[in-house]
């Protein structure tokens, strides 16, 4: 269980923009491309407001955000989400921090009507634990396409059906 000091909020500020480029940092695993694509999509939605269909959920400690997820409604379908980005600051990790943010999450994503949850992530061997992680938390693979990112870079797609 994480830490008691640990809170949520779903209402992104400004700062946010510097707290989520220090968090998806952190991690030393995103290349500079992506993690100027992790910033992007907050600045997008406080440009928009939720038009911009990107949803948030922070987890905080003492008022600092040090995780967060972004997801949103996939275009053309009933009840399916994508879970864009879940990052937790390194000196944060083990911590159950993530297990945390996962299930609040997908309790966010119920309240949108939600039903079913999307992740794309990396074969590389660099994302085991990530995999893993997704895998601990109830996501099964739905696809692997060879080659996407890279050469022997492969999208691995996990979904998980949400209960009620």
């Amino acid at each position: 269980m994480p830490s008691p000091t640990i809170s949520f909020r779903t209402v992104p500020c400004e700062a946010d923009i510097v707290a989520i480029r220090s968090i998806v940092t952190s991690s030393d695993v995103f290349r500079p491309d992506e993690i100027d694509v992790a910033v992007e999509l907050i600045e997008e939605r406080l440009r928009r407001g939720i038009a911009s269909g990107y949803f948030f959920v922070f987890a905080e400690e003492h008022g600092s955000p040090i995780g967060y997820t972004c997801f949103g409604p996939i275009a053309c379908t009933v009840a399916s989400h994508d879970l864009f980005w879940i990052a937790v600051a390194r000196e944060y990790h083990g911590k159950k921090i993530g297990s945390a943010l996962m299930d609040e999450t997908e309790k966010h994503i119920r309240t949108l009507g939600g039903k079913r949850v999307y992740i794309e992530t990396s074969s590389r061997s660099d994302y085991l634990a990530t995999r893993g992680f997704y895998q601990r938390h109830g996501y099964a693979v739905e696809a692997t396409i060879k080659n996407f990112y890279d050469d022997n870079d492969d999208k691995v797609i996990y979904s998980k059906e949400l209960s009620e």
